[in-house]
């Protein structure tokens, strides 16, 4: 029988729970999308999806890295909260989690595709019991890009055994999704499906999509921060990825329409919360040696949509929010108690229109593994600052001392041209993004830091302690890159 939420006042009988289904997809930019702007239809699923729905225009990742990233999905908290404050690190089992919520109210759990948070000293593919956030079906590989490939995807079972699946590579983890639907949905559900697409392949740096879909869309489409950097090396990188990278993602809208369809054919499509986000986005190596781990709206900003019972008709989110909000909007969708100690806060308030005035206005970001950073973006604003040169950013998750590095109008400078950090006409501006980010510091990881101002100087003059451009992580390709 379904689990019921209790009746309210004026209510006749209780509700159903909704089943709820996560579609994660890996490192994909949220201008991918048309309902972002995209001109190319790479995403008509999704784009319905943000009309019939509710569409977060300003979705912001809480670490533009892929383990610290999921494990801030799943708990609702900043990652240096989770134990995951770089890839490698395993969730640590005492944090609650997404699935732990949902199954302790009686829901069915499952995950299918790539985990990532089972730490370094386990094997690529399969993932203890213990280190699988509470969800009991399972389908999955920790670094799924390790496992895989385009048309070769292996993913363990609840009892670590490999599972070989047919088909592309997101296709084949889709249809395992269908058949989870269809063997659960006279329960209420969760459903976790974690893509890889449209990540590159780590050996070969390639993004392969389908056969016939990356010329579909080679030369098509140029994200505009990427043209606005000029001709380049890194631009050239960009020119010879797109096509790849947007036939992975088009196959992968293309999947979601037919679990879209497994849902209406077993008629449970209304019952259904949806929700479709990613981990982060890319820069295609123009900000840095690799594709993110800086806090540039190529990095740090993602695709999110919700659609279902509480999100049917929501229109648009159209200030900036985490994605550390997804665990508790989720819980509360279902009318279930959000865990002591979550950071995150549930969008349902701000669905249709909606306000909720005690809500920062400010977005909180930590970046890992490269350098120690931290970052605070509102509607207009982003500020970054960074540890000193020489910190440890892969041993070490916070710094005691920071330094402006990084200023941005989003209004006049899109695409984070102009860095105005130093700039003595906007001492202001800092000063108050500053006070936004010692408060987000001191709520997320108790810290009272010291940060420097940037050092001073006139317009045109670069800045001395900008983040650098060509700045390649030092610890390797293994976990840096995926």
């Amino acid at each position: 029988m379904p689990v019921t939420q209790p009746a309210h006042p004026g209510q006749h009988r209780p509700q159903p729970q909704p089943h709820v289904i996560v579609v994660l997809t890996d490192q994909q930019r949220w201008d991918t999308t048309g309902a972002h702007g995209n001109p190319v239809g790479v995403t008509p699923e999704f784009d319905r999806l943000a009309r019939e729905g509710t569409l977060v225009e300003q979705a912001i990742t809480p670490n533009p890295v892929c383990a610290p990233a999921r494990a801030a999905l799943q708990t609702g908290r900043f990652p240096t909260a989770t134990g995951v404050f770089r890839n490698g690190l395993p969730l640590r089992a005492e944090v609650p989690t997404l699935a732990g919520a949902f199954a302790a109210a009686g829901y069915v759990t499952g995950y299918i595709g790539k985990w990532h948070l089972a730490g370094e000293e386990h094997p690529d593919g399969p993932v203890p019991a213990e280190r699988r956030g509470g969800y009991r079906h399972w389908l999955a590989s920790d670094r799924l890009e390790f496992t895989s490939d385009a048309y070769r995807t292996v993913v363990y079972d609840e009892r670590g055994e490999p599972v070989r699946l047919p088909g592309y590579r997101s296709d084949a983890l889709i249809d395992a999704a269908i058949r989870f639907v269809a063997d659960h949905h006279e329960r209420p559900f969760l459903l976790f499906l974690s893509l890889l697409e449209p990540h590159h392949q780590n050996a070969t740096d390639d993004y392969p999509a389908p056969e016939g879909y990356r010329e579909r869309f080679e030369g098509r489409w140029l994200p505009p921060d990427l043209a606005a950097l000029g001709p380049g090396a890194a631009q050239g990188g960009a020119h010879r990825h797109l096509g790849g990278y947007l036939g992975q993602i088009k196959r992968v809208d293309e999947g979601v329409g037919r679990l879209r369809d497994t849902l209406r054919s077993l008629g449970i499509e209304d019952d259904t919360v949806l929700a479709w986000t990613a981990d982060h986005g890319s820069h295609f190596r123009t900000r840095n040696g690799e594709y993110k781990r800086s806090a540039h709206e190529a990095s740090v900003r993602v695709p999110f949509v919700l659609t279902g019972p509480g999100f049917r008709g929501g229109g648009r989110i159209r200030r900036p929010v985490s994605t550390v909000d997804l665990m508790p909007t989720l819980l509360d969708a279902a009318g279930l108690k959000v865990p002591d100690g979550v950071h995150g806060r549930s969008l349902r308030p701000l669905v249709g229109g909606g306000d909720e005035p005690d809500r920062p206005a400010s977005v909180f970001t930590q970046i890992s593994e490269d350098v120690i950073g931290r970052a605070v973006r509102t509607d207009r604003w982003k500020y970054v600052v960074t540890a000193p040169p020489g910190s440890d950013a892969w041993h070490e998750q916070a710094a005691d001392r920071y330094r402006e590095t990084e200023l941005y109008d989003l209004r006049s400078d899109p695409y984070e041209l102009e860095n105005l950090a130093g700039l003595t006409s906007h001492r202001h501006v800092a000063d108050g993004l500053r006070d936004a980010l010692l408060a987000w510091l001191r709520e997320v990881e108790g810290a009272a830091a010291i940060v420097e101002e940037a050092a001073p100087r006139t317009l045109g003059q670069r800045s001395p302690d900008a983040f650098p451009a060509d700045r390649v992580p030092w610890h390797g390709v293994r976990f840096g890159h995926a």
